[in-house]
């Protein structure tokens, strides 16, 4: 019997695998066979042995089975000798290796995208799958195929191949299609996908490659306006290869721009994309993806590791009404459940353990169906606080057609149309030092949990020197400016100056599909959306705060340096501008700082309101002059900004705290300028001083207790950002302090097996500690109050299973007693026992010594002087001897 049981228990573990299996086994299954074509087929994708292509291809090649794409597929791995030596992902997609063009062999030149082309001649010359197809079909690694693309559907030809359209490649229009072709009449702007014919590409590849390298070489022609790449760094040569090299030969494409879309942009009415090409982040409410944030992740080789879940898409309902960005979502969705159910399947073809199971993966292993799922109460509930928001919404659109018609009507045609949600981005600037770091944390956490519309970008202004060894350029999404903390012309040293520097390099150097810019600074913290609809922000009326100790609006300094003073606003910090706007008004604001700061003769405090007389302010005053310059009409809010310590106007929820002066909370107080030199980043758990806890606190009106709990969320988004970004980085629990570990233990995951990713968790528990002291709950979206009810549910779920665990343990609270009782008993009888046996012992020696030592000397036993020193010690070591 005893030699069944081993056996016996091996069945009965077999038979749970299996069962656990059963749905990745029928999912898989579902994906092995792939329909056959009238015209044999091939798809080619190019990657290099690196993890950032792994995930890409794991992804791409369960979305070409998922979607039924006939024929065979390749993947084209370039790779050098050495790094294949220990490179893991051989198995992940039928591959041709492919020698590294990555550093050309001749010129020496760093240039991955030219192994595309070098790949697929390759293919050519090198495979026999070449020699047995009629069409080939051309994909990026980052993609996702949702149903096939194929020769007669899209209606490719032979002479014909069909491609999207890449409007951004400026450089067939121009003076570099004359230099590099010989037929730049028939230079098509395409890419992305590419469907052609087996024949054609074998007199295209050798001009692709060819022309990539003599493109790549036209240094002189990298320019923006020659070859529309914004870095003007020549990236985008391979493209421009493929155009020159299809034109040489004389091929004209059919443009297909409803075949390829890029998650994020809303698809045409009535069509449905094949392909979702994931180059640009995207975002669902305050989730988002880059995949430029994960160049290092190893996710494909870590067992049951998934990249962070999107919203479910029931969830997209509450979201939008609206039905091309409702298709929108539900594609951005689709593309990353995609991703993560090709990682799960992968994951358990490779052995890995059995996944904890959660919602997430229960809802991958559905097939996605939004169906399969019940809707929750918390979700119900922010659709009615949502449906309440739309009413606004839809009554301003009424109130739109009315004027319109009212327009049509009297024979007039309205100038601008203004729709509700116009595209948003949000600017601030900072240089690389620790100063800036630690606010940038603290403005880019608050950015996620605000609910902000759109991207943000910090403009990070640093010189070549530093820059090679700054450490800390993935803390935002950044954009690197040139350093003008001293100019490079008058040899001033004024960083201040950055900030319009930075927002002019970044409108003449990135490309943005944006109507309306925000602009903070980086000592700021969000708390809730700042928009144009809701301010009132229009083209030529630009929002901001008051700024009223801008006393050089009213005396001679504007009459010195604006041709209109009577326009001179004194405002600043927060700015909501139309782009177009800013595009005319950005030099301005350069100029404008450079004049001012140039007039030393007029720094005086009694002309210009700075306490120092030092020029610091020179940047506000550039901004000032140079929007009235333009005549611009700022409307000014004293409801957006406050500062910190300042008593808040009764009523009004602002959405900025500016922590730019020193503020206390009864006995404590905060300077950011104390921490100017403190490096927060390197050191694991670094914090600042906690402010004090509200319920300690005795305030005599309902407006210093909303100013201290203001002051007190501002210190805890700070500090709650600073705790997130060491988590990231791997830093172990030993080395937190107190506040640490309870700030740590606010924020810790409720339920591992409720969550499939840690910073999923560490949200939900973040938007309860703001509702509880900082933000109000309207300002956070309807996604983050559904993940704040889902981490109450995993809390309750997590008590009730350690009473469980009590009582398997100890058995009920009787029992409990009994026992204790028992314990103490025993304890007792064992103490009483040796007491005994110590006691006759020390007789007995006592009495040999005696006989032995009768006559010898009596010592006086002199008591020992207790060690201060070491009673310290002793306090210190005592909570080690007794925890």
């Amino acid at each position: 019997m005893a030699a069944l049981l081993p056996r016996l228990g091996l069945v009965v573990l077999l038979f749970f695998n299996v069962a656990s299996c059963y749905k990745l086994s029928e999912m898989g299954n579902q994906l092995q066979d792939m329909p056959k074509a009238p015209w044999r087929m091939h798809t080619l994708f190019s990657v290099e042995c690196r993890d950032y292509f792994d995930w890409q291809t794991v992804g791409l090649m369960h979305s070409l089975r998922k979607s039924g794409q006939p024929g065979s597929v390749t993947r084209l791995l370039s790779c050098t000798d050495r790094d294949m030596r220990v490179y893991k992902g051989r198995d992940l997609a039928p591959t041709l290796d492919v020698p590294s063009l990555s550093k050309h062999p001749v010129t020496g030149d760093w240039y991955p995208a030219i192994n595309k082309p070098a790949g697929v001649v390759h293919w050519l010359n090198h495979s026999d799958d070449a020699k047995n197809v009629d069409w080939v079909v051309i994909l990026d690694a980052d993609m996702i195929m949702r149903r096939p693309i194929t020769p007669w559907d899209v209606g490719a030809e032979k002479g014909k191949p069909v491609s999207a359209s890449y409007g951004y490649l400026v450089g067939c229009d121009n003076e570099l299609a004359k230099i590099h072709t010989s037929h730049p009449e028939f230079c098509d702007k395409v890419g992305g996908f590419i469907v052609m014919h087996i024949d054609d590409l074998r007199a295209m590849a050798p001009l692709w490659l060819s022309k990539t390298e003599e493109v790549r070489a036209d240094k002189d022609h990298w320019a923006t306006k020659y070859t529309g790449d914004i870095y003007s760094s020549g990236w985008i040569s391979e493209m421009y290869g493929y155009s020159f090299g299809a034109a040489e030969v004389g091929l004209r494409h059919k443009i297909n721009d409803d075949l390829m879309i890029y998650p994020g942009y809303i698809p045409a009415p009535g069509k449905e994309p094949s392909v979702l090409h994931y180059g640009l982040r995207f975002n669902v409410s305050s989730w988002y993806f880059d995949k430029a944030e994960h160049l290092n992740n190893g996710i494909v080789h870590q067992c049951n590791k998934l990249f962070p879940p999107p919203p479910y898409p029931e969830q997209v309902e509450i979201m939008s009404k609206k039905e091309g960005v409702h298709r929108a979502l539900l594609l951005s969705i689709e593309c990353m459940n995609t991703l993560n159910e090709g990682l799960v399947l992968h994951h358990a073809k490779r052995g890995c353990p059995e996944p904890s199971k959660t919602e997430y993966l229960e809802f991958l292993l559905s097939g996605s169906d939004p169906s399969s799922r019940q809707r929750s109460k918390v979700l119900q509930q922010s659709g009615r606080e949502y449906a309440s928001r739309q009413e606004r919404i839809s009554s301003d659109q009424a109130s739109l057609s009315q004027d319109v018609e009212k327009s049509v009507r009297q024979n007039r045609v309205p100038s601008e149309l203004k729709l509700p949600y116009p595209r948003i981005h949000t600017l601030f600037s900072t240089e690389c030092n620790n100063y800036f770091d630690w606010q940038t944390l603290g403005l880019y956490h608050s950015f996620q949990l605000s609910g902000q519309p759109g991207f943000i970008t910090r403009l990070l202004s640093c010189t070549v020197e530093k820059l090679e060894t700054y450490k800390n350029l993935d803390l935002a999404p950044t954009h690197v400016v040139p350093s003008y903390s001293v100019h490079p012309l008058t040899g001033d040293r004024y960083p201040a100056i950055n900030k319009p520097v930075g927002v002019l390099h970044w409108l003449n150097h990135v490309k943005m599909d944006v109507e309306y810019v925000v602009i903070l600074d980086a000592d700021m913290i969000l708390r809730g959306p700042i928009t144009p609809w809701e301010f009132g922000a229009s083209r030529g009326k630009p929002v901001s705060v008051p700024y009223d100790y801008l006393i050089g609006c009213d005396n001679e300094l504007a009459r010195l340096h604006t041709r209109y003073p009577e326009y001179c606003q004194k405002v600043g910090g927060v700015i909501i501008m139309h782009i177009e706007d800013l595009r005319l008004f950005a030099p301005l604001w350069l100029s404008k700082t450079e004049e001012v700061r140039a007039d030393t003769a007029h720094w005086a405090t009694n002309i210009t309101g700075d306490v120092y007389g030092k020029g610091w302010i020179s940047e506000m005053y550039g901004y000032a002059f140079g929007a009235a310059e333009l005549k611009l009409q700022h409307i000014i809010r004293n409801d957006i900004m406050l500062y910190p310590g300042y008593n808040p106007p009764p009523g009004v929820e602002v959405r900025v705290l500016h922590y730019g002066l020193k503020f206390k909370v009864g006995n404590w107080s905060w300077d950011k300028h104390t921490w100017h030199n403190e490096d927060m980043t390197s050191k694991c758990w670094r914090q600042f001083p906690s402010p004090p806890d509200p319920a300690t606190l005795n305030w005599l009106s309902v407006s210093e207790e909303r100013r201290d709990k203001l002051s007190i969320g501002c210190m805890k988004t700070l500090n709650e950002a600073l705790y997130l970004y060491h988590k990231r980085k791997g830093c172990q629990l030993e080395g937190q302090n107190d506040a640490m570990v309870d700030l740590g233990h606010s924020l810790e995951i409720r339920s591992a097996d409720e969550r499939n990713s840690e910073e999923d968790a560490v949200d939900g528990m973040l938007i309860e500690t703001h509702k509880q002291g900082f933000v109000d709950s309207e300002l956070f979206s309807n996604l983050d109050d559904a993940f704040e009810s889902l981490e109450e549910q995993n809390a309750e779920a997590e008590r009730s299973s350690q009473t469980l665990v009590t009582n398997l343990t100890f058995g009920t609270p009787s029992a409990m007693k009994t026992r204790y009782w028992l314990v103490a008993l025993w304890i007792s009888a064992c103490i009483l026992f040796w007491a005994i046996v110590m006691l006759g012992v020390s007789t007995i020696y006592s009495k040999s010594r005696g006989q032995v030592n009768n006559k010898g000397r009596h010592y006086k036993v002199k008591p020992r002087k207790f060690d201060s020193d070491f009673k310290e010690k002793l306090d210190v070591r005592l909570p080690e001897l007794h925890p």
